[in-house]
């Protein structure tokens, strides 16, 4: 069967995969928005749905304040002795922690922590014992992949950290993630920087802690030199066996916007490439070692149909695991229901790295056609296109006196403006739309039964090359002012 990438489209970065039974389990990172680690399930490797997040609680991570990308980064999913463990790092705090559940559709424990510093935590269990890995510095002041040996009811040292391997010499080591196959310990990680020049790189050995040996033809898996092809920053990688023997790696990678366009908005996404071992116990990746928008194989069933959304609503979504917060919210100031939102907003804005009234769901593909139904009291409510505290495009309805205003405003970098308004006299409810494409967003609004257009944005200045960080576009819905009270019906987002 044919198969395409992405498997998880949109900003679902840094995955990590495990298999209990016959069914896979997918976590990724969520940074600054919450709930934290969104959590996936499939029975096939293509198709994913989302059961839950990891960190649902104020009491399991700190995000306070935080700055966009920062807070949790890239996550560890692993099952042992009938237990799944979630490691991860909320970088503000510069800590690296584990939580751990039963019940795989339940709550997970508060945090246990980890003296052990850098990114990227990983675990690895074996005859009784469990390893923790990440990329820093040890305890004698040497950088590389760190690793010590952990108590996880405590999460006390065992042992001293200590660097393991320090890669094969490319900028930013991360990643890194330990199995046992074939007799060998294999150490698979990621370099280059997750931009253009991302990989996927490993090493083996005889003993947990080393020495490694890298394989040959690294990096294994990269499409940093696949000059116009849309998939681009391939990395940052977790290997996975499937039901049938098979071996896959789950990464990450982003579809830039053109061929001669290196931009890309939707952020860092999902992809599955075929992994093939030879008989001297390397493995090879994708095509010719890159990683293609479809593979056809026969490893999965041809009766096994992918599937994709194309039209999300109020009706088919779930509040609780399609939408997510900026930090911690104040719920009282939300009424989420079957078919509309209530928005109650505060003086605070989506220009602060705060908890503005904000509840968004991720863009996944680049030809969508968003629009919703905004009542409003006073203040301003709208949608956002959000990239983070210093990149949205705005479209809104907004009380001014007596009289309210459709306006197009957008915010790049210092440069916030607002581009275009029309007025609307004394009504308080208007219809939003925003048109996109690969290049641009159009924004309008319907008055009087007529299509207004206000103005375009181009999709390149949400992108991560311009805006810097690591997440994507967030639709989000917003209010804003004090005693702002918004209501938002009818909202559609139709993909091509």
């Amino acid at each position: 069967m044919k198969y395409n990438n992405p498997v998880i489209k949109g900003f679902y970065p840094d995955p990590s995969v495990c298999k209990v039974e016959d069914t896979y389990y997918l976590v990724c990172s969520s940074f600054q928005y919450f709930p934290g680690v969104p959590l996936f399930e499939s029975k096939d490797l293509i198709n994913w749905k989302q059961i839950g997040h990891c960190l649902t609680r104020e009491s399991q991570v700190q995000l306070g304040s935080v700055g966009s990308s920062g807070g949790v980064f890239a996550p560890t999913i692993r099952h042992h002795g009938g237990r799944f463990y979630m490691t991860t790092t909320n970088d503000t705090t510069r800590q690296n922690f584990y939580v751990w559940t039963d019940d795989i559709y339940g709550e997970w424990s508060d945090p246990i922590f980890v003296d052990q510093g850098g990114i990227d935590p990983d675990l690895y269990f074996e005859d009784g014992r469990a390893f923790f890995m990440s990329n820093g510095v040890d305890d004698e002041g040497v950088g590389g992949v760190v690793q010590c040996e952990l108590d996880m009811e405590t999460g006390r040292k065992l042992s001293p950290s200590r660097s393991i391997w320090k890669g094969t010499g490319g900028r930013y080591l991360e990643s890194p993630h330990m199995y046992r196959m074939n007799g060998h310990y294999y150490l698979m990680a990621a370099e280059g920087g997750t931009e253009y020049g991302h990989m996927v790189v490993y090493a083996r050995g005889d003993e947990i802690s080393g020495p490694f040996e890298a394989y040959p033809n690294n990096p294994v898996l990269t499409n940093r030199n696949l000059g116009r092809y849309e998939l681009q920053g391939v990395g940052h990688g977790d290997l996975i066996q499937d039901h049938e023997g098979n071996w896959w790696m789950l990464h990450l990678g982003f579809r830039q916007i053109g061929q001669y366009l290196t931009y890309h908005h939707l952020g860092r996404e999902v992809f599955l490439t075929p992994v093939t071992f030879g008989e001297d116990g390397w493995f090879t990746a994708g095509h010719q070692g890159t990683t293609l928008s479809s593979f056809e194989t026969d490893r999965i069933p041809s009766d096994i149909i992918q599937q994709v959304q194309k039209n999300f609503t109020f009706e088919n979504t779930d509040w609780k695991l399609d939408w997510c917060y900026l930090r911690h919210p104040e719920l009282s100031h939300y009424v989420l229901e079957e078919n509309k939102a209530t928005l109650k907003g505060t003086d605070i804005s989506l220009d602060l790295p705060k908890n503005p009234t904000f509840i968004g769901i991720r863009q996944r593909d680049f030809d969508v056609e968003i629009s919703c139904e905004v009542q409003l009291n006073h203040g301003e409510a709208g949608i956002t296109l959000y990239m983070d505290e210093n990149h949205h495009y705005d479209l809104a309805l907004r009380n001014e006196g007596t009289t309210y205003q459709v306006i197009e405003r957008l915010n790049i970098g210092d440069i916030k403006s607002v581009e275009h308004k029309v007025d609307l006299a004394a009504s308080n409810q208007v219809t939003l739309i925003i048109r996109a494409d690969r290049k641009q967003y159009s924004f309008y609004t319907h008055i009087n039964g007529k299509g207004i257009l206000l103005g375009t944005a181009q999709t390149r200045y949400l992108s991560s090359e311009v805006a810097g960080g690591f997440t994507g576009v967030v639709i989000g819905l917003y209010a804003h002012g004090e005693g702002a009270i918004a209501e938002f019906t009818e909202f559609r987002c139709v993909y091509a």
